[in-house]
């Protein structure tokens, strides 16, 4: 059986907050808003990957009235999704492969083209996945709305997993 999830997040750019994507430190004058690193496209993966579950969203797990999560890295929030992912099949005597996620960042700036390598590298690590199953990309809105006058930066995500019984074996 195969499920898909959509993930979308966006967070407000700002002065004095370092600009993380992806897990990577990307040099720009402003930062993303928010009670974590406000790694936006980690965000919306992670609530894609809950989502082909049916497993809510990041906020339930990692709510940001939780001072434990207070300026967290997201990468971090990554690995610990993955293991509720494996810990939901194992109870129901699944397994799963993450065979796709797919996601864009939608800015004006700064231009993300080399770093997209590095993102795809550090998602497919903290998911024990091949590199070729993570797609991200970045697009601009040419000037227009929240992100095309540089207000803030979104990202859409969706993930496609299989999920397949384990039969029992017997001694």
């Amino acid at each position: 059986m195969y499920r898909i999830g959509e993930g979308y997040d966006v967070h407000k750019l700002v002065e004095g907050r370092d600009l993380i994507l992806g897990n990577v430190k990307i040099p720009y004058e402003k930062g993303l808003l928010g009670h974590s690193d406000a790694d936006v496209l980690l965000h919306a993966i992670m609530d894609s990957l809950l989502g082909a579950m049916a497993l809510g969203d990041i906020g339930k797990y990692f709510p940001d009235s939780d001072m434990k999560y207070k300026g967290v890295n997201s990468i971090e929030l990554l690995r610990e999704v993955k293991k509720i992912l494996i810990d939901y099949a194992d109870k129901r005597n699944q397994k799963i492969d993450i065979c796709n996620i797919d996601a864009t960042i939608i800015c004006e700036r700064p231009k993300l083209r080399n770093y997209i390598d590095e993102m795809r590298k550090n998602i497919a690590e903290a998911l024990s996945t091949d590199i070729d199953r993570v797609s991200v990309k970045a697009t601009t809105e040419e000037g227009l709305g929240f992100t095309g006058i540089g207000l803030g930066i979104a990202t859409k995500a969706i993930s496609l997993i299989e999920i397949k019984n384990v039969t029992a074996t017997r001694l």
